[in-house]
């Protein structure tokens, strides 16, 4: 889509990025990014229940989950003026406001889901279902986490697209046409 576009794609260069301008080694972004959402959650959670030694640890430099999204927020909008199709993140939370962003939610019945992925990437039904699960649960969590709102309001969104009806090229095509 993005090549379709002429546009950037980010989804695995976020967490480089952010990692790069924290000055953070790249594993400490990817345990703040979206598809460790949960993880956020418990993390943030432990340190309400021990102010102490969360305000030892942001003394002593360390940094928090609202600085990675904080982060992440500003390379999301750095690329509004360029264009570019940005994968998650709550990129339509984020760019709501934004008059000429298109929000797209791909979703479909979960079994469906799996087929997909199985077919798409080779998965086992165990680990497509494992993968579907995690990732459902992340997404959500991360943008309930920092936004608190669902990351499943159709509101949210220009197009919800049933991408297991579809052929990948016609949901391509259908989101083309709507960006253009």
């Amino acid at each position: 889509m993005a090549q379709r576009l002429g546009v950037e794609f980010l989804d695995r260069a976020i967490p480089t990025r952010v990692a790069e301008r924290l000055r953070v080694p790249i594993d400490d972004a990817l345990a703040h990014d979206e598809s460790l959402g949960d993880a956020i959650g418990r993390l943030v959670s432990t340190f309400a229940l021990l102010p102490e030694l969360a305000g030892a640890k942001a003394q002593a430099g360390y940094l928090s989950g609202e600085d990675y999204r904080r982060e992440t927020e500003r390379l999301i909008k750095e690329h509004t003026d360029g264009g570019a199709v940005i994968l998650g993140r709550a990129g339509a939370v984020i760019l709501r406001d934004h008059p000429e962003a298109l929000h797209v939610r791909l979703d479909g019945p979960p079994e469906r889901r799996v087929a997909r992925a199985m077919e798409i990437e080779g998965l086992t039904k165990a680990d497509a279902e494992r993968l579907r699960k995690e990732g459902d649960r992340a997404r959500e969590a991360y943008v309930r986490h920092f936004y608190n709102c669902d990351a499943k309001n159709p509101s949210l969104y220009h197009l919800v697209i049933d991408s297991t009806a579809l052929s990948m090229d016609a949901v391509v095509e259908v989101i083309v046409a709507a960006a253009r």
